[in-house]
């Protein structure tokens, strides 16, 4: 984790940038993803041209013709140019770097230079320069990214936010993805599930603290692993960036809204983590016609998605919203057929509704789920705590049930699971086909005096959400 004296200085420049009127979280990560994308440009040409020295060859500067668009050159300008050298010069030199198909020129398209004053742009430089990114490890990287994304608090119009850390790291735990796994996130935002991805299969094979991959292997790991989509051309834009601060060389982030026509992919992929938007629906006009579910609900397609993306073997970890495993619409029993009798659902893992505060108060769950071979029995966890309160402020508490989730999971198939008084157990098909494919928490066997209700806003919006369901229904059957 990052010391206290950086931590304070990242909190000094949000609020420069919060003064100085980029008020929007998003809008202030891209922009100094901009600033440190500029220093990681040059870091890396200073070493590419160090290990042509050393090796004898010879290598061209990409700041050939260009050296006042060197990090080192053009920070140390004076307030009265600086501020205009960047936007007329330094960012269109980035956003022309590199032939259509670069890195570069991905990254840069459709970005705009937005920081308003030479006062700020100056003070978020001196505080990059302070983090010495080119001296420090590449953990310190990542978590220099981690800490500024960690300041996004809200959500988008579509329901999409940034995902917890300790439920992605559970959801990484739980899927265990390894060295020669083809990763997606179809619906990447930020990029957490696929950093993590990535870190846990660097860390799985490392023996003594040093890495046991072959250059090879590493370069297959970096270009032909990590794959993620998403519709938001700033979220795909950060998700690289966090990426690359990872130390990932090529991530393979796009823009593209994965439910439309011009996504095509299927049976590509041995793994896929995602908590995908599940807000409002989706205009009909732009869902794609291979969909076999008829529905305009984006939890429902990206599950039909998921399914289609993965290999014949391929597993799923993904997060859901409680209405997924209680609804009833045709379309909800269509997708759970789908996943209980063409796939092996491993686990639902219900989750309580705090889980996603301050962004959001929703209900959700965990599904894992293997494609190519039916269910014989679903094992449900009905997680009570997550090691963080309830409530807006989500401050640590003791109580945890992730380290037993993990474990319990792990020795499911050696543990009864018959007592449905406990948290986990086991619900075999045929009692779940007999309750419309109900996969709620209906099944556990609560004491009375456990008996858990939900907030009136929570039922509420559960209550809203049937109506919705029962009215697109009748309208269907209407046409």
């Amino acid at each position: 984790m990052l010391d206290a004296q950086l931590q304070s200085k990242i909190r000094k420049l949000w609020d420069r940038f919060w003064s100085g009127g980029l008020a929007n979280p998003l809008t202030a990560i891209e922009q100094i993803s901009y600033l440190i994308f500029m220093k990681k440009l040059e870091d890396e040409d200073n070493k590419r041209q160090q290990e042509a020295d050393f090796a004898g060859g010879k290598y061209v500067s990409i700041f050939k013709g260009h050296e006042n668009c060197r990090w080192s050159v053009w920070s140390n300008y004076s307030a009265d140019e600086i501020l205009e050298h960047v936007r007329d010069h330094v960012f269109q030199f980035m956003r022309n770097l590199g032939g259509e198909d670069s890195l570069y020129m991905q990254y840069m398209k459709g970005a705009n230079f937005a920081i308003p004053t030479a006062s700020l742009l100056i003070e978020a430089v001196n505080i990059i320069n302070d983090f010495h990114i080119k001296e420090q490890n590449q953990d310190t990287q990542g978590d220099l990214y981690e800490y500024l994304l960690s300041e996004l608090q809200t959500s988008g119009k579509m329901g999409q936010f940034r995902t917890p850390r300790h439920i992605i790291k559970m959801m990484v735990e739980l899927a265990k993805p390894k060295y020669g796994d083809r990763i997606l996130d179809p619906a990447c935002g930020t990029g957490g599930f696929l950093v993590n991805a990535y870190t846990h299969i660097l860390n799985a094979n490392k023996k003594n603290g040093v890495s046991t991959l072959t250059p090879k292997q590493k370069g297959i790991l970096d270009e032909e692993s990590i794959f993620g989509f998403d519709f938001d051309e700033t979220m795909a834009r950060i998700a690289l960036m966090n990426l690359l601060m990872h130390g990932l060389k090529k991530p393979n982030i796009k823009r593209l809204n994965t439910l439309s026509r011009p996504y095509t992919e299927e049976s590509m992929y041995d793994l896929v983590l995602a908590n995908p938007p599940f807000k409002g629906s989706i205009n009909e006009a732009e869902i794609s016609d291979r969909f076999r579910i008829k529905s305009k609900k984006t939890e429902i397609l990206f599950l039909e998605l998921m399914f289609h993306a993965l290999t014949p073997t391929g597993r799923c970890v993904v997060i859901v919203p409680d209405g997924v495993l209680f609804g009833n619409s045709k379309a909800h029993k269509a997708i759970k057929k789908l996943l209980l009798e063409k796939c092996r659902l491993d686990a639902v893992i219900s989750m309580p509704s705090g889980v996603f505060k301050p962004y959001a108060g929703v209900s959700t769950a965990v599904l894992f789920f293997t494609k190519g071979e039916p269910t014989e029995k679903v094992w449900f966890y009905d997680m009570e705590a997550d090691g963080f309160s309830l409530d807006d402020k989500r401050t640590p508490i003791d109580k945890n049930d992730i380290p037993d989730i993990i474990e319990r999971f792990e020795k499911r198939k050696d543990e009864p699971n018959t007592d449905r008084k406990k948290k986990h157990f086991f619900i075999p098909i045929e009692e779940i086909r007999s309750n419309d494919y109900d996969l709620s928490m209906k099944y556990r066997k609560n004491e009375p005096e456990e008996e858990k209700y939900e907030k009136p806003e929570i039922l509420k919006e559960t209550i809203l959400e049937l109506e919705r369901d029962i009215i697109n229904e009748l309208k269907e059957l209407k046409v």
